[in-house]
Order: structure tokens, then sequence, then C-alpha cells
């Protein structure tokens, strides 16, 4: 039996839709290949978007902003020294983009204008670091991406 080329091509099709089929099955059954979503509440946070804006403008008023620092125990974030630390209060927040179950939040309690967040709560990889905190009547958000 001779194979024309219109049988050619319908054979080059079947089997680029089977090669196509495999691919999606076995990266949908496999567990290795996580597929999660960035946010379970996408639409209310995207609500607040303007409120975190105004906490980002406020936060690059600031003489001193938040940093951090990778030391031997862990993050070390600092706060600005000319505010009182009893006077701040607030949340960090530990977003991992690829991987939901490894994200938390520490509320803020700090020790001498900075607070250590522990190398057993963190794996190596991407975070995202948010710092969302208020000093009195003003709120601050401080945002980073970072490599742990």
């Amino acid at each position: 039996m001779r194979i024309n080329w219109g049988t050619g091509i319908v054979i080059a099709f079947v089997c680029f839709i089977g090669f196509i089929m495999y691919l999606v099955v076995n990266m949908m059954t496999d567990d290795k290949f996580q597929h999660e979503l960035v946010v379970e509440d996408y639409y209310k946070q995207e609500l607040s978007l303007q409120d975190d804006i105004d906490k980002e403008i406020n936060s690059q008023t600031l003489e001193e902003n938040v940093s951090w620092e990778h030391t031997n125990d862990g993050i070390l974030i600092q706060f600005p020294t000319s505010i009182e630390p009893s006077e701040i209060s607030g949340t960090v927040y530990f977003y991992r983009p690829s991987k939901k179950s490894l994200d938390f939040e520490v509320p803020l309690v700090l020790n001498n204008h900075a607070i250590l967040i522990p190398n057993d709560r963190l794996v190596d990889g991407r975070w995202n670091l948010t710092v969302d905190w208020k000093n009195g009547d003003a709120s601050y958000l401080y945002k980073k991406s970072i490599v742990y």
C-alpha cells in the first residue's frame, strides 16, 4: 500500500494532536506541576489597590524607609529609627509565587526597630515581601521581591 501526500498530512496531524494531548494530560495529572491561583480573592484585592498606592506614596515620603537584610538567623526587617517602635503596628506578609502552602504572615512585634523572620519559616527561592504598617493615623506599605 502506498501512502499519498493527503494521507501523510492526515497522519502528521493525528500524530501532532496526539502529542499535544499527551503533554496536556501529563502536565495536568503530574503532582510536580502545581497549578494554583495567584490569590484566592483576586477581585477583592483589586478594589483595595488605590489604598495600597496611597500607602506606598506615604512610604516614599519618609526620610528612612523599611529595609531588609539577610542574616545567618533569617531575614531582619528594619524600621525607621525616627519612629518609636511602640507606635508601629501592622503585618509582614511573605508570599511564595511558586507554592501557595508556603505563604505566611507575621504580626509586627518590634524589638529595637527590627523584626526577625527565622530561617525555619523560609525556603530558598523567590519571595514577595510586603510590610503593611501604621504609625498613628498614617499607613505605609513596603513591597519588595527578594531571593532567599
